[in-house]
């Protein structure tokens, strides 16, 4: 279904944290880029006017990128605001007001999602709702139970294809790269399969703790902050179907078709853990037990993956900030040269800093003797992120293209594949801050281990059974 092109964009939390940090530097960037000219409405409850808006949003600019006087201008130019309560019908009133002709304005909820019912009731009786659509953030839901309500909440309003489900992680160059990788290189893709593949290791670390969002972060977790979106959507791209088409529909078709193969997790196979000083952070409790870090394993049964354990590892506080995902493929069936280094065969996508798609490899070493040993061949590297998320992300759906926001069935499958691990069901375990996590992970992948641990630095993974690999390229 090919949807209009919107005619204005409305954002409810306009004074809030994420349109400060995110909004007005996409705002900007698309005006620069020549993809923005319609009427932008901030719309919140904190007593300002659209003159105290605009200074926050030059604010906001000279924080996150820079201000770009130009395009400022322009957006100065373009914004409005209203402020008034999400629960007072004139707030709505005065919204329809201000969209004046606009047939198909698109409502951006940067709000929590306790709102979302309210502010979508809201918008229905005042008539702001009619040929509009909705985009709502995450997390959408806190289980399978609350993402279907708040589905049916959404949905008295919106129809399912009015509805795009923000998830900036699909927003980024390396993620859709990856897609492309896959599809694009006839090579390539016979050999993501059970038949070559013996494991996939997925890894997103981070080099800092909670930042100062321990508040959320105690009603989160790691798992509900990255697992059950972040990452279940990047083993969705990497593992789906060929779609049948660009479509929008054939890849969420493809990644929830993969979802709805992915065996619900079972405790036994989830290690979590908190560093060691979290429960010493703003708004955290001294006895918490929210996780920090997750490692879990992952079964896939479907006839291409059945047998192939995919294993993701999530932390705060690890060495390094990278997300890396690495393909195992299996050995030699024979060992026609003598020995070789386990797990040297491997294809890394490097998802961040920056985009590196490198291929693991035995090679001769010079001199007498057929002896080998392990390098790397670095086929792809770009610094540049591309387009930021949410500026292509709020783009995509000015536009009406809806290819990379999650759908329904998508969000409720990755519930139900995390559902059983959520909460204390198992125990959280110390580790130390600098450290890759509590020592129980590194047993959860056993023969099948070591870690591939990311190192941006050297722009390589170095799996602790192998002697560091070298670059044979760039």
């Amino acid at each position: 279904m090919t949807l209009p092109s919107s005619d204005a964009l409305v954002f409810f939390g306009a004074t809030g944290d994420l349109a400060y940090k995110q909004i007005f530097p996409a705002l900007q960037a698309m005006i620069r880029r020549g993809v923005l000219n319609i009427p932008v409405i901030g719309v919140a409850k904190s007593g300002w006017t659209v003159e105290q808006l605009r200074d926050r949003a030059r604010a906001s600019l000279t924080e996150h990128g820079g201000v770009d006087e130009e395009a400022f201008t322009r957006l100065v130019g373009l914004l409005q605001y209203i402020d008034g309560d999400y629960n007072d019908p004139a707030t709505f009133t005065q919204l329809r007001q201000a969209l004046g002709g606009a047939a198909h304005p698109l409502h951006y909820l940067a709000i929590p999602p306790s709102l979302f019912g309210t502010v979508s009731q809201q918008l229905a009786a005042s008539g702001c709702a009619a040929g509009a659509r909705i985009v709502v953030e995450k997390p959408f839901g806190r289980d399978s139970a609350s993402a279907k309500a708040l589905n049916a909440t959404i949905h008295q309003v919106f129809p399912e294809e009015a509805v795009f489900r923000i998830d900036h992680y699909l927003g980024k160059e390396a993620v859709q790269n990856m897609l492309y990788l896959r599809f694009a290189n006839g090579f390539l893709e016979p050999l993501l399969s059970r038949e070559h593949v013996r494991e996939i290791q997925i890894t997103m670390a981070e080099n800092f703790g909670v930042a100062g969002r321990g508040k959320f972060y105690e009603e989160a977790g790691a798992i509900r902050d990255v697992v059950q979106n972040h990452m279940l959507q990047v083993v969705g791209l990497l593992m789906m179907e060929a779609p049948a088409n660009q479509g929008t529909e054939a890849i969420r078709d493809g990644v929830a078709q993969l979802f709805k193969s992915v065996r619900t997790l079972n405790p036994a196979e989830v290690v979590r853990g908190q560093y060691d000083g979290y429960r010493q952070e703003k708004d955290v409790a001294p006895d918490s037990q929210v996780e920090t870090f997750a490692a879990l394993r992952f079964h896939v049964d479907s006839w291409r993956w059945a047998g192939v354990p995919v294993d993701v590892r999530v932390g705060k506080d690890l060495p390094v900030t990278c997300t890396a995902v690495t393909v195992f493929f299996h050995e030699p069936p024979q060992a026609v040269f003598g020995g070789v280094s386990p797990g040297a065969n491997f294809l890394r996508i490097q998802l961040t800093p920056g985009i590196q798609v490198t291929l693991g490899l035995n090679i001769k070493k010079p001199g007498a003797g057929m002896t080998g040993e392990p390098s790397s061949l670095v086929l792809h590297q770009q610094n540049w992120n591309g387009i930021a998320p949410y500026e292509r992300l709020l783009g995509d759906a000015l536009a009406g293209d809806a290819t990379l926001f999650a759908r329904e069935d998508e969000v409720e499958e990755a519930w139900r594949i995390v559902e059983p691990v959520l909460g204390n069901v198992v125990p959280v375990k110390g580790y130390a801050p600098g450290s890759w996590g509590p020592a129980e992970a590194d047993a959860l992948i056993g023969a099948d281990g070591p870690w591939a641990n990311p190192d941006p630095r050297e722009g390589q993974d170095s799996p602790a059974a192998a002697p560091q690999a070298s670059k044979v390229g760039e």
